[in-house]
């Protein structure tokens, strides 16, 4: 058994609680799908958000959905790096898991395909 990450990103378009739930909810739901863990399996979800993603934290999405209440969460703010992707929300995952790190599927939506494109279809 090995720990692994799983990287993940989305974008919102308006800095507003319910968009923030939402995207993050379904960020995490995907990732979740394409890697088929559950809940049990993770050891932890770091959460880091752009500066210009205030209005909740995207962790109380996370927290809000059955089985993932006792799952350890963190937020932050990502580095304020010039000219980077704005209102953007990361995942990092560490999971519990017989794959190979070459196995594991991140996910990136919406305008944060941009991230990293050489992993989106």
């Amino acid at each position: 058994m090995y720990v692994r990450g799983i990287r993940g990103a989305t974008t919102v378009e308006e800095n507003v609680e319910q968009e923030i739930l939402d995207k993050t909810s379904e960020l995490l739901r995907t990732i979740v799908e394409e890697n088929n863990v559950n809940p049990a399996d993770i050891c932890s979800v770091f959460v880091t958000v752009t500066a210009d993603v205030d209005d909740v934290f995207p962790a109380l999405a996370i927290r809000n959905m059955p089985g993932w209440e006792m799952v350890p969460l963190m937020c932050s703010l990502e580095i304020p790096i010039k000219d980077s992707l704005q209102k953007c929300i990361r995942l990092m995952l560490h999971a519990n898991t017989e794959k190979e790190q070459g196995d594991m599927r991140h996910v990136y939506l919406h305008e944060a395909k941009k991230l990293r494109p050489d992993l989106c279809e």
